[in-house]
């Protein structure tokens, strides 16, 4: 009985110590049996934070722009430039279109009964004999008028000035020339013969000059530019917005159809890129008025 007693009392003793030991220690217990575990566990490791994620300054270099300008970036070669074109091949080739300096082209020649010397080119009848037609294709919109070229045939030679289109079936390289101009090359009995001709810029005291088209008003206008050394390839006219650049015609003007800078300051741009600013052109239509200036050779 006595035995009994004090089993049970023992027995009573241990369960309220247990009950009264602190929650830490079981933590403590449970933690041991869990790192126990783990470091069983296999040793194959899995993705570390770097590769799971980029690194902070990795992700900085690639996408936050830097606020340090590179050389690259400096550089101000794709800033416009306000200066005038540089006369480079570049932009000899861009203004130039199909006749180009210093090339040799090769083609035929035939003539025509030249009239009175007016043609396609509107420059009006003329007492120059040694001209020609451009075929249609070099014309190329009138951008061939105005032209020196000279024409070679075996041992000779000739300079034209192009005033006239040949058209169609006339191939590209051909020339209709003169009857007179013709002549110097071969006897006119051939009718047809093979050339080569080169652009020239030749020498000359004459000085260009500007003429309104018939018609012409401050709401509409047409502008042709007559006795220029080399071929012209623009002409603008100055608006409220700055320098606008006119609509060329197969019969050599220039046209202004809203009327904008009629009248106003002009500005012709050869194939060599030279530009003329040209002012005090009154608004006249068909009157020949001369600027005192040309462009220079080349």
């Amino acid at each position: 009985m006595v035995s009994a007693i004090v089993v049970a009392t023992v027995a009573l003793v241990a369960a309220l110590v247990v009950a009264f030991v602190p929650d830490d220690a079981h933590k403590a217990t449970a933690s041991a049996a869990a790192g126990a575990e783990v470091s069983q566990a296999p040793t194959t490791p899995g993705p570390t934070p770097s590769s799971a994620s980029p690194k902070p300054t990795a992700k900085a270099t690639k996408t936050k722009p830097s606020t340090t300008p590179s050389p690259a970036a400096s550089t101000p070669k794709a800033r416009p430039s306000t200066a005038a074109p540089r006369r480079t091949a570049a932009s000899v080739g861009s203004l130039a279109g199909r006749i180009r300096p210093n090339t040799t082209y090769q083609g035929v020649a035939t003539f025509y009964d030249t009239g009175n010397g007016d043609g396609a080119c509107s420059f009006g009848p003329t007492d120059d004999t040694m001209t020609a037609a451009m075929n249609h294709t070099d014309y190329e919109i009138s951008q061939a008028c105005g032209a020196y070229v000279l024409v070679r045939a075996g041992g000779a030679s000739v300079t034209v000035r192009i005033t006239n289109e040949c058209p169609l079936p006339c191939a590209p390289g051909q020339l209709d020339l003169s009857p007179q101009a013709f002549a110097k090359l071969a006897a006119p009995s051939r009718g047809q013969i093979p050339i080569t001709w080169t652009l020239l810029s030749p020498t000359t005291s004459e000085k260009i000059s500007i003429r309104y088209k018939t018609g012409s008003t401050r709401y509409w206008c047409g502008i042709q530019a007559i006795g220029h050394r080399n071929p012209v390839a623009r002409l603008e006219v100055r608006t409220g917005s700055g320098w606008t650049r006119l609509a060329r015609t197969e019969y050599n003007y220039f046209l202004s159809e809203q009327g904008s800078g009629c009248g106003g300051p002009l500005r012709i741009t050869d194939i060599y890129g030279e530009q003329l600013t040209i002012d005090g052109i009154a608004l006249r239509a068909e009157a020949v008025q001369p600027t005192g200036v040309q462009f220079a050779a080349h």
